[in-house]
Formats: C-alpha cells, sequence, structure tokens
C-alpha cells in the first residue's frame, strides 16, 4: 500500500525538521511545497506532500506518523 501524508506547519525551521524527521523515516517527497499566508494568524505556513510504501492493507484507524 502506498500511504500518503501532507505535512504542515508555520515557516520556521521545525517545519523542516519535520520533513526531515519523515525523509529518514522512508518518506518521500510528493509534489512541490506549497507556501501560503495563514491571515487569520499572521503567519507564512508551508505544506509539504509525503509517500510511503508500507506494507499491509489500507486501515483508517492506521497512525501514518508511526509508519
Amino acid at each position: 500500500m502506498k500511504a500518503y501524508r501532507f505535512l504542515t506547519a508555520d515557516d520556521t525551521s521545525a517545519f523542516c525538521h519535520k520533513v526531515t524527521e519523515a525523509l529518514s523515516k522512508g518518506w518521500e517527497l510528493y509534489g512541490d511545497p506549497t507556501y501560503a499566508h495563514d491571515a487569520a494568524n499572521g503567519v507564512m505556513r508551508c505544506g509539504q506532500a509525503v509517500t510511503k510504501d508500507v506494507p499491509g492493507d489500507y486501515d483508517p484507524e492506521t497512525r501514518l506518523g508511526n509508519l
């Protein structure tokens, strides 16, 4: 099965660390990153999709961050 996650965070080094951690756990970048202004909070937000091939079938109870 191919698992999919969309990682988001404010535009800080914490976002880069979140993506780096996912990559170190075998996730792969999927598509281009996104960058948008969050007007409600007055900050820039980043997003990056990642995918990972994992054994087994899809289960909506699976915690994707634990894969």
